[in-house]
């Protein structure tokens, strides 16, 4: 059996990682979200925000 030691540093490092990703995620969706409702095509959304197509095309529903 392997055993490892746990770090509370990395595990923290990790969480805070992941955490930063997901706010980013979220605030790309709002941006995307905004400029479809202000009639900004899902090409240059996509061209700004870098988000993929079908994301952006699942949020303009």
């Amino acid at each position: 059996m392997l055993m490892t030691e746990w770090n509370w540093d990395d595990a923290l490092a990790v969480r805070y990682e992941e955490g930063m990703e997901d706010g980013i995620e979220k605030g790309l969706a709002i941006a995307a979200q905004k400029a479809i409702g202000k009639g900004l095509s899902v090409e240059m959304i996509h061209d700004i925000t870098g988000l993929d197509l079908e994301t952006i095309q699942r949020l303009n529903r």
